[in-house]
């Protein structure tokens, strides 16, 4: 049994413990609320810009149907090649393609102490490289954008480096960062570099659950919601000068705005399982707490027990 002084020292150190894990919940819960108000903020903006956009592709789609593309009188002294039509590019972005070379975006935070939030999106997609692998691509074929120092850290063991430094963007969200990693991605996806881009991370579903989701970047396919945005027929729209000018500019935007959204989601999920952790451990602190206070209180009684019952031998002497 320790003696008296131990676990007066281990009260102590426990205390001290608690101070801490007290302090960081309360910072996570105030990243928390800050980060969910971004969302919040912006989820009715990205969800208005997707509407939209899949109203355009699906009047676009309809306009196109019979239509046959106008041939163009061949000049055999060109010798450079021409530049795509604003209509190529877009095909190119939402058209599906063999997929021979896959690019990962994947996030996880810079630090731990969030409970169990790293080690399942590492575990995710690792997954998700092993089905590739297993679809018969090589480890050459398949490149890792690591957001997130856990996520770099876990990659480089495996051999899948990333292209660049994005730790910085797991603990500060930005717009105009976002944007450049979009717009690498989407030449890349342009120039033929990618066949497939995919983004994996933990979704802010509650304090309680942040589970890993996986989605496609690209090829560029908005979500069916036609009972909200109706058909071709249904389109409300007033379009100038075209539709593929107006998806020229309003794609980028989308695909932008999504990565945006996406380091918001996952920057509000790893501060809920931090919050979600901490208070873990602040409970399991009170419990050891009261555990080694009703340890010191039966030892201090033992020990003044003892001491009485020696005075009364010796008195009897």
């Amino acid at each position: 049994m320790p003696s008296l002084k131990e676990i007066k020292n281990r009260v102590a150190s426990v205390n001290s413990t608690l101070k801490i894990t007290s302090a960081m919940k309360m910072v996570a819960a105030a990243k928390l609320h800050k980060a969910q108000t971004a969302i919040g903020n912006m989820l009715p903006y990205q969800e208005m810009l997707y509407g939209m956009l899949g109203k355009l592709m699906t009047y676009r789609q309809a306009a196109m149907v019979g239509e046959e593309p106008l041939e163009e009188p061949q000049d055999e002294f060109q010798d450079e090649e021409k530049e795509p039509t604003v209509q190529e590019e877009l095909d190119v972005l939402y058209s599906s393609r063999p997929v021979h070379k896959v690019a990962i975006v994947a996030y996880s935070s810079n630090s731990s102490l969030c409970g169990g939030f790293n080690s399942s999106a590492i575990k995710h997609v690792t997954a998700i490289i092993d089905e590739y692998l297993a679809y018969g691509l090589s480890a050459e074929d398949i490149t890792v954008f690591s957001v997130g120092r856990k996520m770099a850290d876990a990659m480089n063991k495996k051999g899948f480096v990333s292209p660049a430094d994005y730790t910085h963007l797991a603990d500060k969200p930005g717009y105009e960062e976002a944007s450049k990693l979009a717009t690498e991605l989407v030449y890349g996806f342009m120039t033929g570099r990618f066949d497939k881009v995919e983004l994996s991370y933990n979704h802010f579903r509650s304090t309680a659950s942040q589970p890993p989701v996986r989605e496609t970047y690209l090829p560029f396919a908005p979500a069916d919601d036609t009972e909200k945005t109706g058909n071709a027929e249904s389109f409300d729209y007033i379009v100038e000068p075209d539709v593929d000018t107006i998806l020229e500019e309003l794609l980028p935007k989308v695909l932008m705005l999504k990565m945006y959204t996406v380091q918001l989601d996952t920057n509000a999920a790893e501060h809920a399982a931090r919050t979600l952790a901490m208070q873990t451990a602040t409970d399991n602190g009170n419990e050891i707490l009261q555990e080694l206070t009703l340890e010191y209180n039966k030892g201090r009684q033992q020990k003044i027990t003892s001491e009485i019952l020696d005075l009364v031998g010796g008195s009897m002497q």
